[in-house]
């Protein structure tokens, strides 16, 4: 009750990312049960067992904006006077996760009735059964794998929240006197496992790409090695895109502060060091979309002989992409937010507004001068095995 109270009464951002958060858990919820009736209409064929990895991605996708909402929501922080009402850090984060869930939970709903809307089952609405011979109309549902596949994102959302943002032992509070000069800043240490990760993907991606084009090794089920071994690499390069975000945000706030740097130099180099890990994550990750994006132009592109994409296809694409520019977004507002003191403090001492605008306009510049070519370059070797 406590986590539908803070829910209703949360802050109009909050409450738009956490009816983004339930699209995205109705999405998934109707890919997975789209995967579910094609397995009923076709029980002997192996491409059940695809389209179920398939929906690896846009759950992922869906988690991962999920924490990203609950780790800037502003009920989820700690303050002073709430530890002595029994409302710690461990409760915040248990109010959290249940927020998660419920807002995960509400989309599982819309997904199970607009799946049966589509198929049919519920009538006296438009669109009654549009979808019947894709969705299996004809043959009855499962309810145990109906709530079972319902019950992944709501579970999965919340106990990676919890895990997200559960309170850590053994970090120290700030002792430094404010009189002393600002300490560098640690620099992040997830780019070479980033790196590692990004080329293990990519090596995945090609030998998935020769493999399915020879007929690859099959999987129980019919199911090519080819086809699963493409979204293990796209899946190990979002991954070490992600990683790596954070140090090359980092590196790229060193270099602008290198050489002789001006004031506006020092503003943007300062800023994307202290939000390297805020902000170069979420780039990591539309990056990781975006080169997926590229390598799936070519896959469905004329001369490669694979049929165009489908509207499920579409859905899960648009729902990845989607929950990666909104996590992006999120994480830009919560920076800007986080240096709204700091930017008045400049501004009360005398700084001009145009060079805090020059400063950001310069972050941002900078990130995407570094991280679009990188998203050409994983994007033109992941799809180079594809257009053998």
């Amino acid at each position: 009750m406590l986590a539908l109270r803070l829910t209703r009464g949360a802050h109009p951002f909050v409450l738009c990312g956490r009816l983004l958060v339930a699209a995205a858990s109705a999405g998934t919820g109707f890919l997975m049960l789209s995967a579910l009736s094609h397995a009923l209409a076709h029980p002997g064929a192996g491409g059940a067992l695809l389209r179920l990895a398939w929906c690896v991605v846009p759950l992922t996708a869906t988690v991962y904006f999920a924490v990203a909402m609950a780790r800037n929501d502003p009920a989820t922080r700690p303050r002073e006077g709430l530890s002595s009402v029994g409302l710690g850090p461990a409760a915040l984060a248990g109010l959290a996760a249940a927020s998660t869930a419920l807002s995960s939970l509400l989309g599982s709903v819309v997904a199970l009735l607009f799946f049966l809307h589509l198929r049919g089952d519920l009538t006296g609405l438009p669109f009654d059964g549009a979808a019947a011979g894709m969705l299996a109309a004809d043959q009855p549902l499962p309810l145990a794998a109906v709530l079972t596949l319902l019950a992944i994102v709501p579970a999965v959302a919340s106990l990676a929240t919890a895990v997200a943002l559960r309170p850590r032992a053994g970090r120290p509070a700030p002792t430094a006197p404010r009189t002393e000069p600002p300490t560098p800043l640690p620099v992040p240490s997830g780019l070479p496992w980033g790196v590692a990760l990004l080329a293990t993907g990519l090596a995945v991606e090609s030998w998935a790409g020769g493999t399915s084009r020879d007929g690859g090794v099959p999987l129980p089920g019919g199911v090519e090695s080819g086809a699963l071994g493409g979204v293990l690499g796209w899946l190990l390069t979002a991954l070490g895109l992600a990683l790596a975000g954070p140090g090359l945000t980092h590196l790229c706030g060193r270099v602008l502060q290198s050489a002789k740097p001006g004031a506006v130099r020092l503003l943007a180099g300062r800023g994307l060091q202290e939000e390297a890990t805020r902000i170069g994550r979420p780039v990591g990750v539309v990056c990781a979309v975006a080169s997926g994006a590229l390598a799936s132009a070519t896959l469905y592109g004329a001369g490669t002989g694979t049929s165009p994409a489908g509207p499920l296809t579409a859905l899960g694409g648009v729902l990845v992409a989607g929950c990666a520019l909104a996590t992006l977004l999120s994480a830009g507002v919560e920076a800007r937010r986080s240096r709204a003191s700091a930017n008045a403090a400049l501004l009360r001492l005398g700084a001009p507004a145009s060079a805090l605008r020059n400063a950001a306009a310069l972050r941002a510049v900078t990130l995407i001068a570094v991280f679009v070519p990188l998203t050409w370059a994983v994007a033109t070797l992941a799809a180079a095995p594809l257009r053998g």
